[in-house]
């Protein structure tokens, strides 16, 4: 690794961190282009197992933050964290198998759809239901393997479709799903990055220099989230509209590379 990408990896791994702080989601989803593109990654596989260990740490180191507040139901959180594993370990060995081009093809559609989701206003349940009963649990495991097959096929970490679905599934606040959702992001992605890494396909040292970058900035982000708090509906149709150009340039990158 030269001078140009270890710098490139703090900063890249910054980026998503502070995204992560600053509106809570959507960050891990900048993992693979920004390893691509900013950071030189030649190989679009050892670009998604490399960001998946990545995404799985800043969101570990996430989710502490949140249990200490107690913004976290462990018993749906560990629920579908466990089952969605089984998902994103069956899906990462199908992503595997895709050649390189043709999944970041199918990457930067699922990318368009996590802007089109982020602009969707969120509905929540009124309160006076059980949200952690064995009925909700049951629901939001099966949830759960949809969730984890997306999350390892295409190596992020899925809290676009995490957090709705703990939402729909127990009708917590977005707060609550934020924070229960995190354990599922940091294991799917973990799952992910182990299957990445049983065929060679993760790069340690920028995973490292990633991670680095991700804590630096999320400690960023955070502070300005509590400083913005009542600019976040704007801030996220802001990141949105930058998914949908990161989005545009993936798919023209990997549309021009596939075979004619």
């Amino acid at each position: 690794m030269d001078a140009w990408q270890t710098v490139a990896s703090l900063f890249s791994g910054g980026v998503v961190g502070f995204v992560l702080g600053l509106i809570g989601g959507g960050g891990s989803i900048l993992a693979t282009p920004l390893l691509l593109y900013v950071v030189g990654v030649a190989q679009p596989h050892i670009a998604i197992g490399t960001g998946a260990l990545a995404v799985s740490a800043n969101a570990y180191v996430n989710f502490y933050t949140h249990a200490r507040r107690g913004n976290v139901y462990w018993r749906c959180a560990l629920v579908f964290a466990l089952v969605g594993t089984l998902g994103a370990l069956g899906g990462s060995s199908l992503g595997k198998l895709i050649d390189g081009q043709q999944l970041l093809l199918l990457f930067g559609l699922v990318m368009m759809v996590v802007g089109a989701t982020m602009l969707r206003p969120r509905r929540e349940r009124p309160a006076g239901h059980e949200i952690t009963s064995k009925r909700t649990c049951l629901r939001a495991g099966a949830l759960a393997l949809l969730a984890g097959a997306a999350s390892g096929f295409f190596g992020i970490g899925g809290g676009f479709l995490i957090v709705p679905a703990l939402m729909l599934a127990t009708g917590m606040s977005m707060g609550n799903a934020i924070g229960s959702s995190l354990l599922a992001v940091g294991t799917f992605g973990l799952a992910t990055a182990i299957n990445y890494a049983l065929s060679g396909l993760v790069d340690w040292d920028m995973a490292g220099l990633f991670i680095l970058g991700g804590v630096l900035g999320g400690l960023i982000g955070t502070r300005l989230s509590l400083r913005w708090a009542q600019r976040r509906v704007l801030l996220t149709r802001v990141f949105a509209g930058f998914v949908f150009v990161v989005a545009a340039y993936i798919l023209y990158r990997s549309g021009s590379a596939l075979p004619h």
